[in-house]
């Protein structure tokens, strides 16, 4: 039990270090292009981190496939796990559609509505995601007279999908269960190294 604020400094330190270290190694990888958001550089100081530790931002990732995506951490890490399957697709087409919707010109919306389905739904698409044809059909239709929810269908499918399917893995991935220890044990550390009720000697 730790009893006063400078027992333990190194080793509050040490942890956040190592931690910091894997969380890096985790995620040096995964890269994603412009077009889908520019998401996927690690980034310590993002605006998710600010209310939330890193080891809170890595931890809330098993809580919800939502807070998962909300974390660009998190999108960076689970981008970084997908590709070891070779299904990286299929957050990269959610990602776009997400940059997608944040369109204005009506011009623009056109050209990257057909960019992204050329890239993404039409078959053999050099990223193909795995939605059925009736959604892919209904895709194409929207295209005709493209707006931002032109691609609302054929993203909930592909999202269904990796919420489903890829996200469980990813929680049972060793990578991951390794991750999640080193940030509860940082998480604890720093939490009895340095709570406020602790006497302070100097």
């Amino acid at each position: 039990m730790c009893r006063t604020l400078t027992t333990f400094p190194n080793s509050c330190l040490e942890r956040a270090k190592e931690f910091k270290t894997r969380l890096g190694i985790f995620l040096h990888k995964s890269e994603l292009s412009s077009d889908t958001g520019g998401i996927g550089k690690f980034e310590w100081a993002s605006k998710h981190s600010k209310e939330r530790s890193f080891s809170e931002d890595v931890l809330g990732w098993r809580e919800s496939f939502d807070l998962l995506l909300s974390s660009k951490n998190g999108v960076a890490a689970f981008h970084a796990f997908l590709k070891t399957e070779f299904s990286e697709e299929n957050l990269e087409f959610w990602l776009a559609c997400e940059e997608f919707k944040k369109i204005r010109s009506t011009t623009k919306l056109a050209t990257r509505a057909h960019r992204i389905f050329d890239e993404y739904i039409r078959s053999e698409a050099p990223k193909e995601v795995n939605i059925d044809h009736e959604t892919r059909e209904l895709t194409r239709t929207n295209l005709q007279a493209a707006t931002a929810s032109c691609f609302n269908e054929a993203q909930e499918k592909t999202r269904t999908l990796m919420e489903k399917d890829s996200y469980p893995r990813f929680l049972k991935s060793p990578a991951y269960r390794d991750l999640a220890a080193q940030a509860s044990a940082t998480s604890s550390t720093s939490s009895c190294c340095c709570s406020p009720d602790e006497p302070s000697h100097t």
